[in-house]
Parts: C-alpha cells; sequence; structure tokens
C-alpha cells in the first residue's frame, strides 16, 4: 500500500514548466515515508553524531559481540546502523531496497564495500584483488538488473574504488615519480591505455619487476571492469582517496577514459571524484576539463567536498609538508561552489559529453546548482544529476526527486562483516557530515512530533 501510494505521488511530481523557485527543504517530502523508518532514522543520526561511537565504532561492535553474542548483537545492528545505510545482503533484498526508492522518485548508485587501509598488511596478494574483481563485475550486473524494476529510468551508476583492484603500495610509489619534475612519459595515460586494450607486456622503468608485474594486472581487472560496464550500460563513478594516491588514481582514469570516453563509445563510461575540501582542486578540475575538450572526449565527474580532513592535515603535519586542504570550512565552501559553476558551465556548453553528479548534503550547494542550472537551461532530467548517502540528507534527496531531478542515493550492501568496518571507515570520514544532521534530526522530529498529535498525513496541493 506504502510503495503504491509513493508511485501515485511521484507520478503527480515534475519539472516546473514556469521559473525557478527554491525548493524547500523543510521535511515536508517526510510524509512519504512510514512511522517505523523516521524513528529508525532519528535515532540512528542521533547515535552517530556521538563522537565516542564514530571514534571506537570496531571497539565497540567486538564488545557487543561478546557482551550479547553475535546473533543478538547482529539482530540489533541490523534493526539500526545496518538498516539505516545498508540496502540488504542478497540481490533481492538489495533489489527491494530499490523499489522502496524508486518509489520515491530516487536512484540506486551501488557501493561494494571493499577496504584496503593504506599500507596494510592483511590484505595483499593477487587473490584478493581477483576477488574484489569478480564482486564489482556481480556489482555491475546488478546494477543493470535493477533498470528492469519499476521506477525512474536514465542513467545506470555505480561506484567504483581503484584501490580494491590495485595495492596502495603501488599507487604511493607512481605517485612519488609523477610528482617528480619532469615526470617519464613512460606514465603517460596513452601508454598506459594501449597497454591495458592491447593487454601487452608493460614495463615502466621506476618499478621493480614484481610492481611492474602487479601494474599489469591491476590494468587488466580496471580493463574487464569498464569493458563489462560498457557491455551492461553501467557508467562508473571513481571513488577519489588520499592526497599520496590520487595523483596515482587519476592517471589510471586518465588511461580509462582515453579508452572508453570517446564519442564512439557513447559518453563517459568513467568519470573521476574531484574534492573541494583541497586547495588545488579547482584548477586541477578547470585542466581536466580543457583537456577532455581538446582531445574530444566525454568528461564525468562527481564533485565532492572531501572526507580525508583530519587524515590530510596530520600527514602533512608529520611529514612536515605544507597542508593540502582548506582552511576552514567557509574556505571548502567557496571551493565547492566556483568548481561547481565551472563544471555547470562546462554541461552547458557541451551537453551530453559532459556530466556531472553534485554530491553533496549541503543546502545551499544544492540550492545553487538548481538555480543555475534553470538559467542555464540545463534540463532537470539530463546531464546533471545530484548524489546523497543512503539513510541521510532525506530531506533534501526527496525534495529534488519530487520536483523532477535526477537524484542518486549511495547504496553498500553486503554482510554485516563485510558492511560495518566500511561504514565506521565511512563515520569516521564523514564526521562533518554525521555533525550536520542535526537540522535533518529536528525536521525527523518534528515530523514525528505531528504525527504522534494525530495531525494527520501532510498532502501536497
Amino acid at each position: 500500500m506504502m510503495l503504491r501510494t509513493c508511485r501515485a505521488l511521484c507520478s503527480q511530481a515534475g519539472p516546473s514548466t514556469g521559473g525557478w523557485q527554491a525548493l524547500n527543504f523543510d521535511g515536508g517530502a517526510f510524509h512519504l515515508k512510514g512511522t517505523g523508518e523516521l524513528t529508525r532514522a532519528l535515532l540512528v543520526l542521533r547515535l552517530c553524531a556521538w563522537p565516542p561511537l564514530v571514534t571506537h565504532g570496531l571497539a565497540l561492535q567486538a564488545w557487543s559481540q561478546r557482551l550479547l553474542g553475535s546473533r543478538l548483537s547482529g539482530a540489533f545492528l541490523r534493526a539500526s546502523v545496518y538498516g539505516q545505510f545498508v540496502a540488504g545482503e542478497t540481490a533481492e533484498e538489495v533489489r527491494g531496497c530499490v523499489r522502496q526508492l524508486q518509489a520515491l522518485g530516487l536512484r540506486p548508485l551501488l557501493a561494494v564495500p571493499t577496504e584496503e587501509e593504506p599500507d596494510s598488511a592483511v590484505k595483499t596478494g593477487e587473490a584478493w584483488y581477483e576477488g574484489n574483481l569478480s564482486a564489482m563485475l556481480r556489482c555491475v550486473d546488478l546494477s543493470r538488473g535493477l533498470l528492469e524494476t519499476p521506477g525512474p529510468t536514465g542513467n545506470i551508476l555505480m561506484q567504483l574504488k581503484v584501490t580494491a583492484l590495485t595495492s596502495t603500495r603501488l599507487c604511493k610509489e607512481l605517485t612519488t615519480w609523477i610528482r617528480r619534475p619532469g615526470a617519464s612519459l613512460e606514465l603517460s595515460p596513452e601508454r598506459l591505455a594501449e597497454a591495458m586494450d592491447s593487454g601487452q607486456d608493460l614495463q615502466v622503468s621506476c618499478l621493480n619487476a614484481e610492481q611492474n608485474r602487479h601494474l599489469q594486472a591491476s590494468l587488466g581487472r580496471l580493463h574487464r571492469v569498464v569493458q563489462h560496464a560498457r557491455a551492461q550500460h553501467v557508467r562508473l563513478l571513481v571513488d577519489a582517496e588520499y592526497t599520496f594516491l590520487n595523483p596515482a588514481l587519476s592517471l589510471l582514469v586518465d588511461a580509462l577514459a582515453m579508452r572508453w570516453n570517446s564519442p564512439s563509445e557513447g559518453g563517459p563510461w568513467v568519470w573521476n571524484t574531484y574534492q573541494a575540501y583541497l586547495q588545488d582542486t579547482h584548477e586541477r578540475l578547470r585542466l581536466a576539463a580543457e583537456a577532455a575538450d581538446r582531445a574530444g572526449l566525454a568528461f564525468g565527474v562527481k564533485l565532492v567536498r572531501g572526507a580525508y580532513l583530519d587524515k590530510e592535515r596530520a600527514m602533512a603535519r608529520h611529514q612536515g609538508t605544507e597542508d593540502p586542504t582548506q582552511p576552514d570550512y567557509e574556505a571548502t565552501n567557496r571551493s565547492y561552489s566556483r568548481c561547481l559553476e565551472l563544471m555547470l558551465t562546462h554541461v552547458s556548453h557541451r551537453g551530453p559529453m559532459c556530466h556531472l553528479m553534485v554530491a553533496s548534503h549541503n543546502e545551499e550547494s544544492v540550492r545553487q546548482a538548481t538555480k543555475r542550472m534553470w538559467e542555464l537551461g540545463i534540463p532537470l532530467d539530463g546531464p546533471v544529476c545530484f548524489g546523497q548517502l543512503l539513510g541521510m540528507c532525506d530531506h533534501v534527496s526527496l525534495a529534488l526527486g519530487q520536483a523532477g531531478y535526477a537524484v542518486y542515493k549511495s547504496i553498500p550492501y553486503g554482510s554485516l562483516e563485510e558492511v560495518i568496518p566500511y561504514l565506521i571507515r565511512r563515520a569516521q570520514e564523514n564526521r562533518s557530515v554525521l555533525h550536520g544532521a542535526r537540522r535533518e534530526q529536528k525536521l525527523l522530529s518534528q515530523e514525528l512530533r505531528r504525527r504522534l498529535l494525530g495531525r494527520g498525513l501532510r498532502v501536497p496541493h
């Protein structure tokens, strides 16, 4: 009944035919959700805003298993944190979650919860990366299969973490060489793309024999994922990571783009992520967009504020290097706004050859994007989409979806053992987002209070 009601409401919603009007993120769209969902969201968001829980999450999980036992501890997690932020474990559970999202006018952005802490000695060896490759290929198939369920049409998107397929040690080594003056042409995107496409043996002089073998295997894994994704019409959004890895990640993404983002392939199948909290992001984004334009390549970008602020600053202090991050939150906001304006301008000039995901929980950034889209004549369901995390920022996601914009929710899935460490890492990296969820908590409280006082469901006019 709930799903049928939501579909009816969504079918009535659509893009405005008049002038641009600022969206209201006042929680009005919460009427689409059940009381149980809202209650869980409020409790979980309040828990996640408690710093000790985020800082000591893994230790607390181990303690709860010892105290309550695995079964009871698992049941508690499934009813709370796991249920709020994870689609499920099986393909059918994921499909059920996606059907609910689609009924609300939202779209899925699946994420395989693979984790490799930089320099970790626990998860190493080609077998681990080959296992991750299989998981990524299954995720492509699942993403494609979700299109067959009723809901909004449009691009099928999926997240890809490069360090699930290649080691952070190799990325650090490549980054060191890339940053040297007059970096060797051996590490050009063109050469890597050629080796990736042909499968020919690649030898890079700055790497030893073992590293060269691992690079070759990594290129093969990346090529297979994109090749399969292209065949299944799934576009890949590559996650950004730490600054000491990102130059190598961008090199690999550029190589993939050379092969798969040509006009003949049908638009950008590989998108890179740009982090506005880094000082050089606007310049790097400008150069990358111009290079793609000159080369005649399609260009795809996921624009985020960034999640590694504390660790980046700590690393800079430890190494005695310059802090690469913006000095404060307001500077990050200005950086995000400039990058957003840059990309929207490129989209307006290049049309379907340039795609952008505005991945933000910030209401002002979303308002800026929607207003500029209207001013630049960019269609609501065109090359620009929006992204938020599953279980968070629903007052923004639902308002966008009801207004006719393309909105994706980042959806991890998998077993408790796979996903809980992933969620804890994401929570530690997104402390500012969790703290910023206070407004969402307030809106949830208001909606629940209204229901408890018996004022009935709000019905949109």
